[in-house]
């Protein structure tokens, strides 16, 4: 079985993971618009291809699975995440299965207004949101809201543009300056992760990893310790069922005062995954055993709590001698 994993980047981590999940029974093909993104040296061998935006990729993607006889294709980036889902039946017609959720469903996650609107509707908490700020003003004159708000692009990712506001002359400069925009709440409780699967042949959720963040850097978990929470269990196993999600799954919750307010989804795998892949949670072999025909059991909370995760540097040293390095 052949694994293709799309915009590598920097996730080493995850090539390793399902190399060692393969073994000798397959290969892990990467691909990267840089011939210098680390992970790709990570892969059985790679592809170089042009950026996602660009003219016919869509087309190259699939001459590789076809060369290539690809089962099994995802991404780790959020602008791709909705191309894979969008045109998963040119996929599947040529034998490569896609590993994604629903292209409405991925669709929403990316639209964080949208998403705060269905969480409202599943009668999940979730923090206050606002698309229009006079509707904010209003909210605040009225006491159900306060500064400090975040301000970030409706549709966005990688905590990129994302500005933590204190008073009405900074909420009207960004407003003025940057269109889609939306407020949201500032939580002021402890964050948490989930990393959760969800079975693409029975549609349950079978893994579910929570994660008390201690510290973050660069929008993505840098320290973390593993907890376990039966009812919060309970809530996402409900919710990404009910939604109808599909392989992986990073979720951003906030507690305060015993209540978890939901606060990210996000499609794929998360930047903390590795925690969860130390502590026994081995995604990549349950999507290699979904791709097998076989159904996963179900294995939510199994692990031990207590562990930590700290995340540190590493490089990777490649011979480009003779070769144009592309960034």
């Amino acid at each position: 079985m052949n694994i293709l994993i799309l915009s590598a980047g920097t996730r080493n981590k995850i090539v390793q993971y399902f190399r060692r999940c393969i073994g000798d029974s397959g290969k892990v093909i990467a691909t990267d618009c840089s011939n210098i993104a680390p992970a790709v040296y990570d892969a059985d061998f790679f592809y170089l291809v042009p950026r996602i935006t660009a003219p016919g990729y869509l087309d190259e993607i699939l001459d590789i699975c076809k060369k290539e006889k690809i089962r099994g294709v995802f991404s780790l980036i959020d602008p791709e995440l909705s191309l894979l889902a969008k045109e998963k039946e040119k996929f599947l017609s040529i034998g490569t299965v896609p590993v994604i959720s629903p292209y409405e469903l991925v669709e929403t996650c990316f639209d964080k207004y949208q998403m705060f609107q269905m969480l409202g509707k599943m009668g999940i908490p979730t923090g206050k949101c606002f698309v229009e700020k006079e509707k904010f003003y209003q909210a605040k004159e009225d006491g159900d809201i306060d500064y400090p708000v975040f301000v970030k692009p409706v549709r966005g990712s990688a905590s990129l543009n994302i500005n933590q506001v204190s008073a009405d002359r900074e909420m009207e400069a960004l407003f003025g300056r940057y269109e889609d925009l939306m407020i949201q709440e500032f939580m002021h409780g402890q964050e948490y992760g989930a990393d959760v699967y969800v079975d693409m042949l029975s549609g349950k959720c079978t893994s579910i990893f929570l994660k008390k963040k201690i510290r973050m850097r660069a929008g993505e978990t840098d320290k973390s310790v593993s907890v376990k929470n039966p009812e919060l269990f309970r809530i996402l196993q409900d919710f990404v069922e009910k939604c109808g999600f599909c392989g992986m799954i990073d979720i951003d919750l906030f507690e305060e005062n015993g209540i978890f307010y939901l606060s990210e989804v996000n499609p794929r795998f998360g930047g903390g995954y590795p925690h969860a892949y130390a502590c026994g949670v081995d995604m990549p072999q349950q999507v290699v055993q979904n791709l097998r025909g076989e159904e996963n059991p179900v294995r939510i909370g199994e692990y031990q709590e207590g562990i930590c995760m700290m995340k540190y540097n590493e490089i990777a040293i490649v011979d480009m001698n003779g070769k144009e390095i592309v960034e």
